[in-house]
């Protein structure tokens, strides 16, 4: 089979992150700054994509919309993870425990290794009905990871210890294959 090239993509600035909020599956929209870095980001991509897949939740939804138009493809599958009880508290305090939650859900959410299944699930559709073709994800943090897993081979806290995030080092676009 014909491999599926993906570009992925994250993304803008909420209004919780500007709060220093974990989301979760909160769904929160982006912030004036996200909107702004949303219509930056398509004026500095180049690619035509197959298919843009997107994350049910609005922040990915409305970024996806302000990059590429219309003709998105929702799936819930491409969720940020689910801080469960922790979902709206305060980022610094979250974010230390994420290495605790590989495979131990957050108290009434779930696990990055539920992330990595949704993922999986998602990638093997792609596979099937899109052979071949260059598709572009917007997404979230987990999911991304998760992609750092399944295709590039890493462990979850390799994954989470090199994350582009904590050197500030965002680019326009992540390309992974999946063969």
């Amino acid at each position: 089979m014909k491999p599926v090239r993906i570009t992925y993509f994250v993304h803008g600035t909420t209004t919780d992150n500007e709060k220093g909020l974990a989301s979760g599956w909160r769904n929160v929209g982006l912030s004036e700054l996200g909107k702004k870095q949303s219509m930056k980001l398509k004026s500095q991509i180049k690619m035509k994509p197959d298919a843009v897949f997107c994350s049910d939740l609005k922040r990915a939804v409305d970024s996806a919309k302000l990059i590429f138009g219309f003709g998105i493809i929702r799936d819930k599958r491409l969720r940020e993870i689910n801080y469960g009880s922790l979902t709206g508290a305060d980022s610094r305090k979250v974010d230390p425990l994420m290495s605790s939650h590989i495979s131990k859900p957050f108290p009434d959410g779930e696990s990055y290794r539920d992330v990595e299944a949704r993922l999986r699930s998602f990638l093997d559709d792609l596979s099937r009905k899109y052979p071949g073709k260059h598709v572009a994800i917007v997404s979230h943090r987990a999911p991304q990871l998760a992609l750092e897993v399944l295709l590039k081979g890493k462990t979850w806290q390799q994954a989470m210890k090199e994350d582009w995030r904590l050197r500030k080092e965002w680019k326009p676009g992540w390309e992974y294959l999946l063969e």
